[in-house]
Order: structure tokens, then sequence, then C-alpha cells
């Protein structure tokens, strides 16, 4: 027998979920996750993939993953500090330091276990830490994890975050205080002030921790945010995703060999959760040296995500304040936001409705990421589907 009690609680919660708008249905892509996808028998533009490069259909890093299930195996068979570390392992966190431009790296199974991971490993309740007030929720649970004081500061504002860093520091309480950022913001498209961060850090002494999962691939010539502004020697905590531009599974930090040493015996994931398998190891290390040599992926996406930006603007849509190609439809109420996605669906175009809690109440969107795998071709049809849904919907 079930319990009466977890019943009553899901039907009534799931209900209420729905009627707000709030219940987010998961389809699934039979297939490959490209600049199109098939669900349900039906074809249809992607424009909610963070497969940013194209790069989890590339066939060169398709080709070296099977040699590596071929040499390697499926799994590494254990956690990373008893003998889970396999060459493959070592070659791909040499391969990151140098794309990052750093002493080391470490990585890890994903973008969310790594800030549950490193930001815990140094931080705890003695301490303090500033975090943008639409920092990611991998960030916040890394933060909560840590215990903490969490001391949100208003997004981007600068003399917000001066005028707590200040109180922070100087009233006494804290043994260190850490400024923690993302780097690209993932749902509204626009970029973190490292520079001014960086000249707070520095003025308070601050520790400095960039989430750059949305940045990597796609800034400073697909090195990252950090790179963009060239203060790889000022940013203590690089930390960013495998699963994204990349296009495989997994996460990294990259640093100071000394605080890497450090979060190899301290970080939980990696002492307790076995590696990340051969083949996404050797994959992932592909997907770097691709990158390295070459930015005609980043360009591509560049290219792209600046002619659906337009075409959406002259349109008539809202898309915020994005200075990246990560280009938000706002449309504000939840069930509309909802009812957008599920007509461009119909017409043939998959763009996933973002609502509260991920985004604010009120500022429910549709959000659309063109990759460099999309061809002018598909982003003209797509553009003219939302004219004619937009014009349906009194949006434009």
């Amino acid at each position: 027998m079930t319990s009466k009690i977890l019943d009553k609680f899901l039907t009534e919660n799931i209900a209420d979920l729905k009627e707000k708008g709030l219940y987010n249905e998961i389809d699934t892509v039979e297939g490959a996750n490209g600049p199109k996808i098939e669900i349900e028998g039906k074809e249809l533009i992607n424009l909610s993939s963070n497969n940013y490069l194209g790069l989890a259909t590339d066939e060169r890093l398709k080709e070296v993953a099977k040699e590596a299930v071929e040499s390697h195996g499926v799994g590494a068979g254990a956690v990373r500090t008893i003998n889970g570390t396999l060459d493959l392992h070592v070659e791909l966190e040499k391969r990151i330091a140098e794309f990052k431009g750093t002493e080391a790296a470490i990585s890890f199974q994903s973008g969310f276990n790594c800030n549950m991971a490193a930001i815990s490993a140094v931080m705890d309740r003695d301490d303090a830490i500033l975090s943008d007030a639409l920092n990611h929720a991998s960030i916040i649970d890394g933060c909560r994890l840590s215990r903490a004081k969490i001391i949100p500061f208003e997004h981007s504002n600068m003399d917000d975050l001066r005028a707590k860093a200040k109180e922070a520091v100087e009233s006494g309480k804290y043994n260190k205080v850490m400024v923690i950022t993302d780097g690209v913001f993932s749902m509204d498209g626009d970029i973190a002030k490292l520079p001014e961060i960086v000249e707070i850090a520095e003025e308070f002494d601050l520790i400095t921790y960039v989430d750059d999962a949305h940045g990597s691939g796609v800034l400073g010539k697909g090195a990252g945010t950090v790179k963009h502004f060239g203060l790889q020697d000022k940013i203590d905590f690089q930390m960013g995703t495998l699963s994204k531009a990349i296009g495989v599974i997994g996460g990294y930090v990259a640093g100071k060999s000394k605080l890497i040493d450090w979060l190899k015996v301290r970080s939980r994931p990696f002492l307790f959760s076995t590696a990340v398998t051969p083949a996404d190891a050797v994959a992932s290390t592909k997907a770097i040296e691709r990158l390295m040599e070459s930015s005609d992926l980043v360009d591509k996406l560049w290219e792209n995500g600046d002619y659906l930006k337009k075409g959406l603007k002259e349109l008539g849509f809202d898309i915020g304040e994005s200075e990246t190609p990560i280009t938000p439809c706002i449309i504000g109420d939840e069930n509309a936001s909802q009812k957008f996605s599920k007509r461009l669906f119909e017409e043939g175009v998959y763009a996933k409705a973002i609502v509260f809690p991920t985004v604010p109440r009120g500022t429910g969107r549709v959000r659309n990421m063109p990759t460099a795998a999309h061809t002018k071709e598909m982003l003209d049809e797509a553009l003219a589907i939302y004219e004619k849904i937009g014009k349906e919907m009194n949006i434009i």
C-alpha cells in the first residue's frame, strides 16, 4: 500500500502546476539531436538544443568514441581516486587547461556536479558567497551545500556588488568571501561584467568563480568568457561543461595547480562517483582540439545567431538584451508562452517555453538557440512560422 498523503500531495500540486502553465511536458527525440529533429514522427526545425556548434553529431567525434570503446571499454570501472582515472581522462584535462589558459584542470561527470563539488570544497559555514541574482540553479545549490552565507546581489549591478562586498569583508564575520557569476546567462543571453567584477574582487580580496557553461565554445574564439576579456590570470575558478558547445557530457574546473590538487582530494563527486566513460572523455578531447585548431564553427554560430536575432527583432518580438546567440522571445504570461511554443511545434519549429522557476514569474518566454549546424533556409522557415503565429496570437 502506497502513502495516501504522498498521493494527495502529488495530485494536487501537479494539477496546480498545469493550471498555472508551469507544468513541463517532456518530449522524446527520435534520433540524433541535430539542427532538425523528429518527435512523434514529425520533423521539426530544432531551436532548443544547447548543441551550439553541432558537435554532438560530428563524424570525427563519433569515430574516436568508437575507437575508445574498443580500446578502453564502455565504462571507467571505478571512481577517479581508486583506479578510474584512465589515460584518456588525463589527456582531456591537459587539453582543457591548455584551452582555458590555466595551469591545470579537473573533469567531472556533469556541469551541475562541478558546482556542487567545487564550491563546497573551498567554502564553508564560516564564509560568505556573493551570488548574482540570476545565477544558474546548480550554482545556487552548490552554494547551499557549502553552508556558507549566501548574499545575492542584483543582476549585473556592480554598485550593489561593491556595496555588499564591502559590507561582508568589513563585517569581520567571514574567513573567506567569494563572488560567483555565470559567464553568459542562459535564459537572457547577456554577458557578465567580468572586468568590473575582477576590479571589485581585487579591491576586497574576493575569490572569483565563473560558471562558463554557456560561454565556452561561444565567446573568446571558443575559449570562453574569461578569455574574451583576457582575464585568465585573474579568475580563480573557471568552470564549464562538456555537454553544450563541446557536444558530449561532463564538466570541468580550470585554475591554478594548487586549486586542482585540492579539488582532487576534497570535491565529493570526484571522490564518490564513477568517472565519465572512455568514449565521452576522448570525444570531448577531440572537440576541444577541433576548437583550438579553428574558429570556423564559432564564427558560423555567431553568423546564424545574428541572423535569427535580426529577423525576430524586425518582426516585432521582444528579444530582451541578449549579447550572444541565445535569443529569447519574451512573452510574459506563462500560459501564453506555453501556447506559443505548442503552436510553433504544430507548424514545424521546436522552441521550448521557459517559465518559472527557470525564469522569474511573469517573464515567460520561448528560448531560441540557433547553432552552427543550421542553414539560412532553416532559419528563414522558422522566421516565417514565428511571424504567422505572432500575428495569430497578437504578440507582434
